[in-house]
């Protein structure tokens, strides 16, 4: 399904652009990636709806509006290039504000030469949610924790 690559590719990279607007809102970029000497963990979260119902029941992924994926990615560069998702070992939680805490189940996405981890998180509008994200790569010793937050909304 390249149609899903891309998609996810689009959402993955569009999001430093979209955040680097000046935002009265929002003080800071929102950050959607973090990397560890030649690794980069890319990670985003949008809303299930995104994707089209056909893709949805190719890789039986829930589609809702209260329904978001944590979409993590995992990159290698060496002189100056960069592979597309690697394979890895991905486990993470997902904290609200009370302290509420998810276990979150990371599904492979596998397209040719691209590997993509997407877990289903249920929310309610405007919930803060802080996201721990290991990443292990197979030829690397120990996982690569990545934290991040962000305010989930549902779709109308």
């Amino acid at each position: 399904m390249s149609s899903f690559r891309a998609h996810l590719c689009i959402l993955l990279f569009m999001l430093p652009a979209l955040s680097s607007q000046a935002q009265t809102d929002q003080p800071k970029p929102v950050e959607t990636s973090q990397q560890f000497g030649a690794y980069t963990v890319h990670f985003s979260v949008f809303n299930s709806t995104f994707i089209s119902p056909e893709v949805a029941q190719v890789y039986g992924l829930t589609r809702a509006a209260n329904q978001v994926l944590v979409n993590i990615s995992l990159t290698w560069t060496q002189d100056g290039k960069t592979t597309l998702g690697l394979p890895a070992k991905v486990s993470g939680t997902a904290t609200n504000l009370i302290q509420q805490q998810r276990t979150l189940t990371f599904k492979t996405i596998a397209e040719g030469d691209a590997t993509y981890y997407l877990a289903p998180l249920r929310h309610t509008n405007e919930e803060v949610v802080n996201f721990t994200v290991q990443v292990q790569p197979d030829t690397a010793s120990a996982p690569f924790t990545v934290r991040f937050t962000r305010q989930l909304h549902t779709e109308e």
